[in-house]
């Protein structure tokens, strides 16, 4: 797709981000901060979301202003991985 239709996938992109994404991988980060694994729901959801944000990427590499939230989405969902693991981990030890 050429670039002059960025901005309108870019808008699309935060309109899912901000109504959907996020709200939910703000819950599912708060359950797995208090220990929780992750349910199947929760690993199909961050499966899409990964998959969303790989698509999204061309744009977000194209449009400077968008780096930093694009990274520190990247981190949320390696934050909550990596948590789950933990959680996961510790509940074998038991």
């Amino acid at each position: 797709m050429p670039e002059e239709h960025d901005d309108a996938v870019l808008q699309t992109l935060l309109d899912r981000l901000l109504r959907f994404r996020l709200p939910r991988a703000l819950a599912v980060k708060q359950r797995v901060d208090a220990g929780e694994c992750l349910t199947d729901e929760d690993i199909t959801f961050l499966k899409a979301a990964l998959d969303d944000a790989k698509s999204g990427q061309q744009y977000v590499k194209r449009n400077p202003q968008f780096h930093e939230l694009g990274a520190r989405i990247s981190q949320l969902y390696a934050d909550i991985v990596n948590k789950a693991l933990e959680n996961e981990q510790e509940r074998g030890r038991r």
